[in-house]
């Protein structure tokens, strides 16, 4: 079985897999909990740097990946075309005009799903990313293909 696809990055689309990657780690997760219990100490204590530093430390990080999103969508040339995947028996393919990349599903780090894609981590920072709106009908074949094909314990996907 193949399924293929096409995928166009967009801004949003590059922001809501920031922040998953980021708030899935131990940084991400101890930053957003140094802020709230900032805030929350602000509460019992009523001073004013308690809750700024709280509302900094909670506002900073999505606001930086927002920045660094739109970012990455104007200065890499790869976000201007879409991208065609091929996922076969073997692995996920991606090509974009003449180039051709492909990489196995046993080499393949872990597979999860946001709010609004579905993440095959090809390493433990790059990633493939599928729209579930570029996906449309094809949408449940992927995420079946993935599972077939990658240990269950790397594979946390909702529908």
């Amino acid at each position: 079985m193949e399924i293929e696809f096409d995928v166009k990055m967009k801004a949003g689309i590059l922001y809501d897999y920031m922040m998953h990657h980021t708030f899935s780690s131990f940084t991400g997760i101890f930053g957003a909990v140094v802020g709230a219990l900032m805030v929350i100490i602000f509460f019992s204590n009523r001073q004013i740097l308690f809750l700024a530093a709280g509302v900094i430390i909670l506002i900073y990080q999505p606001w930086s990946l927002f920045l660094r999103s739109r970012q990455q969508m104007l200065n890499n040339p790869a976000f201007k075309k879409p991208l065609h995947y091929k996922l076969t028996e073997e692995g996920i393919e991606v090509s974009q005009e003449d180039t051709t990349e492909s990489q196995k599903w046993e080499d393949m780090y872990k597979a999860v799903s946001t709010g609004s894609s579905i993440v095959v981590y090809t390493s433990r920072i790059n990633a493939c990313i599928f729209p579930k709106k570029d996906l449309g009908e094809n949408k449940y074949k992927v995420i079946e293909m993935i599972s077939t094909h990658m240990p269950a314990k790397r594979v946390k996907i909702k529908g």
